[in-house]
């Protein structure tokens, strides 16, 4: 047969990943190639509602008309320069985002996990160069169960094995407490603050399984460092650009991080942003050459997350996740009463999980998103037994009721 009589189905482009792609993700059993708004497409033509959002990158829609136009415009133009060269995008972007979140700068990168590794090297220049710490000797505290990224620094103070088994050696100088324990951060604090750079939390743990701190964790953990001068740094890569219902998460407990790091929907998911911001007294410890990315800050980049940003507010979709969070979450308690598969929902705005009836090792979260694949919706478990539901903000009332139906559908029909 040639190639070009080939069946090109779902499964011809299975097969072709695993033949020649690395086997480092398990994807449910779906080929897409189509988005618009809350809807996916896969390549026989069936329509599902995305309830991933590529991990909260597309939280303004799929191919949205306004941010496509600025890619395709700022491609058209100019689409790399390095940062050899100033460029005309530049400027207005970092403009847009510092007075948009309130910093004096912004260090641009492109994955979430740069951006991680930008925050942790300027707590730790900042830590030498203006709180005085003994060179090589600053710690930055995290929290167990954390996921900030998959680089080797990262994966070193990760609890989760199938991140870090077999990476090593890793890399020294981080402290693990429970998350939410504000007892625990306190201790390390008092014992130890004159070592301590800074301490890196989300706001909410998302691969966790959406775990939601206590009210007030993050408000009393901010007063924490700045009591102790450490700094409070925030990985809200995955919790904001409007996704928790605040255009950050710190934003409910009223808390401006001194290191906000942010990724994923600054570009609506069409094109790899991420951005370090801080005031000057931090971020000017980093000096030309002494960090930097070929690709951060490019021009598209830039264009891209000007329009992305300008979306969240036109759109209200900060205050659209709030609303249709609550909404959410009701109606999915109704179908925990008619259902014994489902112990829990919990979450923010428009990023929740519902906790499965069953073990962590079971395959029951991920047969569920096989059903609700069927029955055209799409949601990924993780950690087992919990599945994330995170559709795009853009999402309607009437919308949010119709996914309930599906997920009340598929649950009651279930059958182990």
């Amino acid at each position: 047969m040639s190639e070009t009589a080939v069946l090109k189905n779902s499964q011809y482009y299975i097969d072709l990943e695993n033949e020649h792609g690395a086997h480092n993700y398990h994807p449910l059993p779906v080929v897409l190639e189509k988005g618009e708004g809350v809807y996916v497409w896969d390549v026989e033509g069936k329509k599902y509602y995305d309830f991933l959002s590529a991990y909260s990158a597309v939280n303004q829609g799929h191919s949205h008309p306004k941010i496509l136009e600025a890619l395709v415009n700022q491609a058209s133009k100019l689409a790399l320069t390095s940062r050899a060269f100033h460029n005309s995008s530049l400027g207005e972007y970092e403009k847009k985002i510092t007075t948009l979140f309130g910093y004096d700068k912004v260090l641009p990168m492109n994955s979430g996990a740069e951006a991680v590794e930008t925050a942790v090297k300027l707590a730790r220049k900042w830590s030498y160069e203006v709180k005085g710490i003994a060179e090589n000797a600053a710690k930055i505290i995290v929290c167990e169960n954390n996921f900030h990224g998959r680089t080797t620094t990262i994966v070193s103070f990760s609890n989760d094995p199938d991140a870090s088994k077999n990476y090593g050696p890793f890399t020294p100088g981080f402290v693990k407490i429970p998350y939410n324990d504000l007892n625990a951060l306190e201790e390390i604090l008092k014992n130890d603050s004159q070592n301590i750079a800074g301490f890196l939390v989300e706001p909410i743990q998302g691969e966790a399984g959406v775990y939601v701190p206590d009210e007030g964790y993050l408000k009393s953990a901010a007063n924490l460092c700045k009591n102790y001068n450490v700094l409070f740094i925030a990985d809200e890569v995955q919790t904001g650009i409007a996704r928790t219902g605040q255009l950050i998460a710190c934003y409910h407990e009223d808390v401006q991080p001194d290191i906000l790091v942010l990724g994923k929907a600054i570009s609506g998911g069409m094109y790899p942003v991420s951005a370090v911001l801080a005031n000057d007294e931090i971020m000017h410890v980093i000096q030309p050459g002494q960090h930097g990315s070929t690709f951060g800050g490019n021009p598209i980049a830039c264009a891209v997350a000007v329009a992305a940003l300008q979306v969240v507010a036109d759109e209200n979709l900060s205050e659209r996740a709030e609303k249709l969070g609550q909404l959410f979450r009701s109606e999915i308690e109704k179908v925990i009463a008619k259902s014994d598969l489902i112990t829990k929902v919990r979450g923010k705005g428009l990023l929740n999980a519902i906790l499965i009836n069953d073990t962590p090792e079971s395959k029951t979260a991920w047969n569920l998103c096989l059903a609700l694949k069927e029955n055209g919706l799409l949601a990924k478990p993780t950690h087992g037994n919990i599945i994330r539901l995170a559709p795009p903000l853009v999402i309607t009332e009437e919308q949010i009721l119709e996914c309930v139906a599906i997920i009340e559908k598929t649950f009651l029909e279930f059958k182990k």
